[in-house]
């Protein structure tokens, strides 16, 4: 029998990677995208792994069963970290890609090539009934460019360089992206430790 887990994500984007990387292992994805009905989760924590464990303890209670959820973002050094968890809606609470990608730009546009460093972060929170919650983290090393590159991914990617390929997340093949993103780094810790959630 094929193995099905819910993601508490409504984000198009972040359900097609999770599908991508969970078909490797023979998993198949849902998400709050098949239950329009569920409202979403209000994500007040102050870490990503706080936002992550509300967004998945809350659905896991509502469907008593367990569910993967993930709260990710950009942390930029020269920005003191931020956009961090408020990277969705860093430009305003509409959530568009395309105005916190310039917010970000425009805030870097003096900082030297050397200070750009930056790193993508995710947290998996996998919460099931009557469990405490596992988390595991991955994080994606690299650089925002001057300018926006590429029409893959989502959300910060086109503005985010990685030195050692020579191209934005933006740029990459699905395949590129899963092997080396944050996001993947962060599932296969979770597949590495199986045990402790399946």
């Amino acid at each position: 029998m094929k193995k099905e887990v819910i993601i508490a994500t409504k984000n198009k984007g972040k359900v097609k990677e999770f599908e991508q990387l969970f078909a490797k292992v023979g998993w198949t994805v849902r998400s709050l995208l098949d239950y329009p009905d569920i409202p979403d989760v209000i994500e007040d924590g102050v870490t990503f792994a706080e936002n992550a464990a509300k967004k998945a303890e809350t659905i896991s209670n509502a469907f008593d069963q367990m569910v993967i959820a993930d709260d990710s973002g950009l942390m930029v050094d020269a920005l003191d970290g931020r956009p961090g968890i408020y990277s969705a809606r860093y430009a305003g609470s509409d959530k568009s890609d395309a105005a916190n990608n310039e917010k970000v730009l425009l805030e870097l546009q003096d900082v030297p090539s050397g200070e750009r460093t930056a790193r993508f972060v995710c947290t998996i929170a996998v919460a099931r009934p009557n469990a405490k919650t596992i988390f595991y983290e991955g994080t994606c090393e690299g650089v925002i460019a001057r300018e926006k590159a590429g029409a893959n991914g989502f959300g910060y990617d086109p503005i985010f360089f990685i030195p050692e390929l020579g191209k934005t997340m933006a740029q990459l093949t699905s395949k590129e992206k899963n092997e080396r993103s944050h996001r993947s780094m962060a599932i296969n810790k979770l597949f590495a430790n199986q045990a402790e959630w399946s």
